[in-house]
């Protein structure tokens, strides 16, 4: 990822923190489990704090991406516990596609190729962190 795409990503991001996390967390879950029916057997029955977990672990991320040392270790635990959750590497690409779709839906007009390039060059970087992390010997 570049400064560029790093400042991006940390200046839309503050224009979607003040919104909701049950809005947020809704609007994304809903799209994935649109198109992915069978992933809702992986979550709780009531979605209230996965909605907060997820507003929280992205403001996590964004807040330290510039100094990813600092938030490696906790983006291992997640992808540990998303196993346990029953994740597969596959999993990754799908949520993906419904976390880009709900940004450009949150970020309107704000939404561009260059947000959309620099979202996507972050997740596929935490995807990856992820997925190696799951594929470690313990």
């Amino acid at each position: 990822m570049t400064n560029e795409q790093i400042t991006q990503i940390k200046n839309s991001w503050k224009l979607l923190r003040n919104v909701d996390a049950d809005l947020i967390g809704d609007v994304f879950y809903s799209k994935l489990f649109l198109h992915n029916p069978n992933l809702r057997i992986l979550f709780p029955d009531s979605m209230n704090d996965q909605y907060k977990k997820l507003v929280m672990m992205l403001s996590f991320i964004i807040a330290r991406i510039d100094r990813p040392q600092e938030m490696v270790e906790e983006v291992r635990s997640l992808a540990v516990r998303h196993v346990q959750y029953g994740v597969k590497p596959e999993h990754y690409s799908i949520v993906g596609e419904a976390l880009l779709w709900t940004l450009e839906k949150g970020l309107g007009k704000d939404w561009n190729k260059e947000l959309k390039d620099a979202w996507l060059a972050c997740y596929n970087l935490l995807s990856a962190t992820m997925i190696a992390a799951t594929q470690q010997p313990a």
